[in-house]
């Protein structure tokens, strides 16, 4: 099926495959586990379109390509949009998690046509490498987990709950961008 979906859209190297997964439109699949759904629903998040891409990077590249997660300062600095919110909520920021690939040592974001990576690159606080296959459960509990800790560490105020909400508040804001 999903070399069938490839030679219909004319998807021959590594070049086009980026090309056709950025201009998918952004949007949650139906199926968090089933990251080929980004070629059959023609949508994807930024980690269901970068682990389809690393799946699949074996056959189109000899590069080394790794999927990572990077958790950054999600702030109205990198997020203009998101003054309003998190001013409201006196928060500086929250930690945010986002997928990416390194190709040869250099970075790269095919989630939408204007990557989000080199607006956070800066505000980074911590990557690491996964499988495909973690891009669902794994990299939820991952970001959660990483923000109780953070909440722990920086003595906020408020508790996972409010926090979580505030994020999907901003993420909701973000999605209407």
């Amino acid at each position: 099926m999903v070399q069938d979906i490839l030679k219909q859209n004319n998807i021959t190297n590594w070049e086009d495959l980026t090309y056709y997964i950025k201009n998918i439109p952004y949007g949650r699949n139906s199926n968090r586990e089933d990251f080929t759904l980004v070629l059959t629903e023609k949508k994807g998040t930024c980690s269901s379109k970068h682990a389809l891409l690393k799946s699949l990077a074996s056959e189109f590249t000899t590069k080394e390509v790794k999927l990572i997660i990077g958790i950054f300062k999600m702030n109205y600095e990198n997020m203009p949009i998101l003054e309003r919110i998190l001013k409201e909520n006196k928060i500086e920021y929250i930690p945010e998690a986002h997928c990416y690939l390194k190709i040869d040592n250099a970075y790269f974001d095919f989630t939408v046509e204007n990557p989000l990576y080199p607006k956070i690159e800066n505000d980074i606080l911590e990557e690491i490498e996964i499988e495909p296959y973690q891009v669902s459960q794994f990299k939820v509990n991952y970001h959660k987990n990483y923000i109780k800790n953070w909440i722990k560490d920086t003595k906020q105020s408020k508790s996972f709950e409010e926090i979580w909400n505030i994020r999907e508040n901003c993420i909701s804001e973000l999605s209407k961008d």
